[in-house]
């Protein structure tokens, strides 16, 4: 029995139970265990957190990578197995019962009271990336053009609605052009 790919698949399960709110709510959980458990470092965590948000499709996608980078094709496999299908699962059964108990009063104050967790997930996950990303890679200090472009496209997304992808192309060129 292959003891790293069983590893990868239940950690990957418990995020996948533990992803209310989506997959930035595990991020942090997830940089920690991959790096700590798996050997992973922060920059290979950022860079395959990096190619999940560009590549097109859903974003925690980038599970896929990190199973491949650590135990090849079939740890892909395992790990998108162990993260998207408890997902599944529960979101059909809990679907079931959100709309079996329609009626009840205490669905609205439920929904209500898992708003600010889930969002609270989701900010520490925003954290835990930017933590990573908005420093230099060789000695950890801040990098004030990433910091810079990062609250420039925050502005703009919190004042109109842009295409993200216009945004990714225009902060990557601006990267590049102000670091080189």
């Amino acid at each position: 029995m292959n003891w790293q790919l069983l590893k990868l698949g239940l950690v990957f399960m418990m995020l996948s139970v533990l992803a209310v709110g989506g997959g930035t709510a595990v991020l942090p959980e997830m940089q920690h265990a991959t790096v700590h458990w798996f050997n992973l470092t922060d920059k290979q965590f950022r860079d395959i957190y990096s190619i999940g948000q560009v590549a097109p499709g859903p974003n925690m996608l980038m599970v896929l990578l990190i199973g491949y980078r650590l135990a090849g094709a079939l740890g892909a496999v395992v790990v998108g197995v162990a993260f998207f299908l408890p997902d599944c699962a529960l979101t059909l059964a809990a679907n079931r019962l959100w709309v079996h108990f329609s009626g009840s009063p205490w669905r609205q104050s439920v929904q209500q009271g898992l708003a600010p967790v889930a969002i609270g997930l989701m900010f520490a996950g925003t954290w835990a990336i930017a933590r990573l990303s908005l420093v230099h890679v060789t000695d950890g200090s801040p990098d004030f053009v990433a910091i810079g472009i990062a609250t420039v496209v925050t502005a703009i997304l919190l004042w109109r609605h842009i295409n993200p992808g216009v945004l990714v192309l225009v902060g990557g060129t601006a990267y590049m052009l102000l670091t080189h």
